[in-house]
């Protein structure tokens, strides 16, 4: 982290997997981002991923990117790859997708998803990286990529109320809310039947 402070970074935009376990990632990732169209429809995006997670009995975590988007992640105990996880992240993009076709895409290419919230699933790739928790971003009002409490994902959220400013009392009224997000586990054998039995039952 000197290192980079030393470069003169602002933001720190880690791998998904650890020193030793590259290919091993820690989580699986969907990134929501908006193009032209309005933060709360993000927000019903990650409640209606939120749902889902629920359906699947899997925990999940929300952080703001600390831009105009919303990060989900799901622990997966470093047990699987990077193609198992991407994969699993794929099919549920798509059942979300399914779920809020009206203002949502799966299109990578900016001028093909205008007026949509962008489910990136392909975060999940080895080598990515993504704005980390507790990140500054290079933004008006210094912004923080800030972890949240599910209730807390609601109309009323502004990401730009998370700041350099107000993450520490922030973190001193609630905690580190990331901690569970290195500890977790998945068990994605599990989870895909799961999936697949609710793609079944709307088919």
């Amino acid at each position: 982290m000197l290192y980079l402070i030393n470069l003169g970074c602002i933001e720190m935009n880690p791998w998904n997997s650890r020193i030793n376990q590259l290919k091993h990632p820690d989580y699986i990732i969907l990134d929501l981002d908006p193009e032209d169209i309005s933060f709360k429809k993000v927000v019903q995006v990650a409640q209606a991923i939120k749902k889902l997670l629920d359906e699947l009995n899997i925990k999940g975590y929300a952080k703001t990117s600390g831009a105009t988007g919303i990060h989900i992640f799901i622990p997966t105990g470093g047990k699987y790859n990077y193609d198992q996880i991407k994969e699993f992240a794929e099919q549920m993009a798509m059942v979300i997708h399914q779920r809020t076709a009206g203002f949502t895409s799966l299109e990578r290419s900016p001028a093909q998803r205008q007026k949509k919230v962008y489910i990136d699933y392909l975060q999940n790739r080895f080598g990515q990286t993504i704005a980390s928790p507790y990140s500054a971003r290079p933004r008006k009002g210094a912004t923080v990529s800030t972890p949240l409490n599910w209730d807390e994902v609601d109309e009323k959220l502004d990401p730009r109320y998370f700041t350099i400013k107000t993450i520490f009392s922030r973190i001193e009224k609630y905690g580190d809310l990331w901690k569970p997000v290195l500890k977790g586990k998945l068990d994605l054998k599990q989870s895909l039947k799961k999936l697949a039995e609710l793609n079944e039952n709307k088919e």
